[in-house]
C-alpha cells in the first residue's frame, strides 16, 4: 500500500466564506486579537495548498461592530492517500452525517496510517482512472467492492474525534446522568431519541423501496448504493422481540445487495453480502439456491457452494457418497 500525506492550510482555500468569518469575528471580545476557523477546501490529489498566515484584528467601532481585517489560520486539515490492493482488511461503517469512516484496523503495516474514525473524502470510481468524490456510505461501498484492481482512497485524518459516531446529549441529561437522577432533560433525550429512531427507520424504509424500484428497472448500480446505504443504517446494539440482534430489513437488504453483485457480475462481492445475510439468519435456502438474481454466483459453483453449504444440507452429501462407496468396498 502506498500512501502519502497531505496537509491542507485553510487560509489559501479559494472558497473561504467571509461572511462567516465576520460573524466570527463579531463574537470576538473587543479590542482584541483572535484566532478563528477558515473554512476547508479539499484540493485535487496529490495537491497541498498552505497559505500566508494571516491575522484577525478586531476593533471596537463607535455603534460596538467589530471589522476583520485578515485572518489567522487556526486550525490545519490532514489528508492523506492511499493504494489498497484487494481484499481490502480495514473496515468502514456509516457515521451520522451518512459518510464512510474507518472503523476496524488489522494489526498489518500496510495499513499503519489508517486510524479508527478517519472518514473517507474519495474513492477510486468502480472502473477507470477516475476519483469520485465521496457522497456517502453506500456509494463508498459499492466503489471500493465493484473495482478490479487496486483502489485508491482520500482520507481525512480525524485524529481519534469519534463525535461521528456518537448520541449528542443535552448538558441537562448528563448532568442528571452525573447526579445519578432522571428526570425532565432525561425524559426530553429519550423523546428526541424515539422522534430520531422512528425517522431513521421511515428514511431506511425510503431507501430500500427505491432500490426495489431501480432494482426492477435494472439499474443495478443505482440499486445497490441505496441498498448499501440501507445496510449502514442498521441500528448499534439492537436486540429485537424474538432476541434477534439484526433488524428484519438488514438480512433483506443484504441478501439484496448480494443480488445486485450477482446482476452486475461481480461475484466476489456478490458471495460476501450472501455469506452475511445468511449469517445472521436469512434462511430461505430455496429461494438462494433459484432466485434468477443470484444466477450468476450459482454460476461460480467453486466459490457458490462452499458458501451456501456452511448454512444449508449440500444438495449432493459427497461425505455420505464416500461413506456409501466405502461400505461396498469401492475407491
Amino acid at each position: 500500500m502506498n500512501t502519502q500525506t497531505i496537509r491542507c492550510s485553510v487560509a489559501s482555500c479559494p472558497q473561504r466564506n467571509v461572511a462567516a468569518l465576520n460573524r466570527t469575528a463579531m463574537r470576538a471580545p473587543k479590542s482584541s486579537s483572535a484566532k478563528v476557523p477558515m473554512c476547508t477546501s479539499l484540493l485535487p490529489s496529490q495537491t497541498s495548498c498552505f497559505g500566508k498566515a494571516l491575522q484577525i484584528s478586531t476593533k471596537q467601532r463607535s455603534r460596538g461592530s467589530l471589522k476583520v481585517q485578515a485572518a489567522e489560520v487556526a486550525e490545519e486539515v490532514e489528508l492523506y492517500e492511499a493504494e489498497l490492493e484487494k481484499p481490502i482488511a480495514v473496515k468502514f461503517t456509516r457515521g451520522n452525517d451518512g459518510a464512510a469512516y474507518v472503523i476496524n484496523v488489522p494489526n498489518d503495516p500496510r495499513y499503519d496510517e489508517f486510524e479508527i474514525g478517519d472518514k473517507v473524502m474519495k474513492i477510486s470510481a468502480s472502473f477507470g482512472p477516475e476519483v469520485w468524490d465521496a457522497q456517502n456510505y453506500g456509494q463508498v461501498m459499492y466503489a471500493m467492492k465493484t473495482r478490479n484492481g487496486d483502489v485508491y482512497m482520500q482520507l481525512k485524518k480525524m485524529n481519534g474525534d469519534m463525535s461521528a459516531f456518537e448520541e449528542k446529549k443535552t448538558s441537562k441529561f448528563a448532568s442528571e446522568r452525573a447526579g445519578g437522577n432522571y428526570g425532565a432533560g432525561t425524559a426530553e433525550v429519550q423523546q428526541k431519541n424515539y422522534i430520531k429512531a422512528k425517522e431513521a427507520s421511515e428514511e431506511r424504509k425510503t431507501l430500500f423501496y427505491e432500490g426495489m424500484e431501480k432494482f426492477k428497472a435494472k439499474q443495478y448500480d443505482e440499486a445497490l448504493m441505496l441498498f448499501e446505504n440501507v445496510v449502514g443504517l442498521e441500528p448499534k446494539n439492537y436486540i429485537g422481540d424474538n432476541m434477534s440482534k439484526t433488524t428484519d430489513i438488514y438480512r433483506v437488504a443484504q441478501y439484496n445487495v448480494a443480488c445486485c453483485y450477482s446482476m452486475i457480475n461481480s461475484i466476489d462481492a456478490g458471495l460476501e453480502a450472501l455469506d452475511k445475510c445468511m449469517a445472521v439468519g436469512f434462511d430461505d435456502y430455496k429461494k438462494i439456491r433459484s432466485d434468477p438474481g443470484l444466477a450468476n454466483l450459482r454460476a461460480a459453483e467453486d466459490k457458490f457452494n462452499p458458501v451456501i453449504n456452511k448454512y444449508d444440507e449440500p444438495l449432493f452429501n459427497e461425505n455420505a457418497f464416500k461413506a456409501i462407496k466405502n461400505l461396498f468396498g469401492n475407491k
